[in-house]
């Protein structure tokens, strides 16, 4: 029997995220899921409802801003060994957002948003590139924010890192779907209905409504038809956004 290749999703938070559906979606799709995010308990329970739900995953502490972190995790994620062949399928979601008056903003903490949402990104981008370039394959997913295409007030840090991203992104698509990879970034336009955001505003599910946030679960269904398009029609970027949301 056929061994299972890799999936590698960096920055995997609550079992409800893009990060946790993305790794149960894959995982169902018959790929061994390489689950990484910094927190071991939450990155813990994710892989033990794969397992639960007959997925095959393991779970991979890693702090993405570190360079020599991010390369021993794609030496595993590339190794051919006895979690499966090398990966084909990597998602970088790392990110955070906080609303800071610029005029109080420091710099230590426009930095950190820097080198987690952006700074990360290059790091996995470029590890994914040193190690699909030569074997000429592979899907290369970056999830986006509204903060990508314009400024908020109060968001300066976050919407200078998902702009920095999304241009880095833009960049490596040029470069590298011309030797097959395809490198595709997700514009998320809106609130998730995940744990990170209900667990923060618990009445924000009933004054959106039905459908008024995105289910972690329909995101992660575009980053798998993403992955399965074929290369005459490749899409680089998507805009995702509830149906009634503004824009």
């Amino acid at each position: 029997m056929a061994k299972k290749s890799k999936a590698l999703i960096l920055g995997v938070g609550a079992v409800r995220g893009i990060g946790g559906a993305a790794s149960r979606l894959f995982a169902r799709n018959g790929y061994h899921v390489l689950v990484a995010g910094r927190t071991a308990g939450k990155i813990d329970k994710v892989v033990d409802v794969i397992r639960k739900e007959g997925g095959s995953a393991t779970a991979v502490t890693v702090d993405g801003t570190r360079e020599d972190e991010v390369i021993k995790l794609f030496d595993r994620a590339m190794a051919d060994d006895a979690d499966g062949a090398p990966a084909d399928l990597l998602v970088f979601n790392m990110g955070n957002n906080a609303a800071v008056d610029f005029r109080e903003m420091t710099a230590q903490h426009f930095e950190d948003s820097w080198r987690v949402g952006c700074f990360a990104g290059f790091l996995f981008g470029r590890e994914a590139m040193r190690r699909l370039a030569p074997l000429g394959r592979g899907t290369v997913i970056f999830t986006g924010a509204s903060g990508s295409l314009r400024g908020r007030p109060r968001f300066a840090a976050f919407n200078a890192t998902k702009g920095g991203l999304r241009l880095m992104v833009q960049s490596m698509a040029r470069e590298f779907g011309p030797q097959n990879i395809h490198v595709a970034h997700v514009i998320i336009d809106g609130g998730i209905e995940g744990d990170r955001l209900l667990s923060r505003m618990p009445g924000r599910l009933e004054q959106v409504g039905e459908d008024g946030l995105l289910k972690p679960e329909s995101i992660v269904e575009n980053y798998w038809h993403l992955h399965r398009q074929q290369r005459s029609a490749w899409t680089h970027e998507l805009d995702l956004r509830p149906f009634k949301e503004t824009f």
